[in-house]
């Protein structure tokens, strides 16, 4: 039988029992992956001037001190910007259909700290 499989693998379906032996078929591990649907970026502001900017948090350690450090920033260099601070339900990835709504309904442009 070995010298049978080893005829089946090399193609030679003749030594190999001819051709009612099986065959082996190897997939791409990978698949096929979906196809990206992209999406333009935003139109840049023209300033920030009376603007409010939401500043977001995916709750990775330390994002909250660095999203403070640009809350202090805008307060001393731009007073005119009001800054709100939200930490994102989930990981980075999930959606967050209520913060969303509010930062839509409420902002004029968001600084998101995502952790590595």
């Amino acid at each position: 039988m070995k010298g049978a499989m080893a005829a089946a693998l090399r193609g030679d379906a003749e030594q190999a029992g001819g051709a009612n032996e099986p065959t082996i078929e190897g997939l791409n591990p990978r698949g096929i992956p979906p196809a990206v649907e992209l999406f333009p970026m935003a139109p840049r502001l023209k300033t920030l001037d009376g603007k409010t900017v939401y500043l977001v948090s995916d709750g990775f350690p330390g994002a909250d001190v660095f999203l403070n450090e640009v809350k202090i920033w805008f307060a001393k260099h731009m007073p005119s910007v009001k800054t709100i601070y939200r930490l994102k339900a989930g990981g980075f990835a999930a959606d967050d259909p209520k913060l969303n709504a509010e930062i839509k309904a409420n902002g004029n442009a968001v600084i998101m700290a995502i952790g590595h």
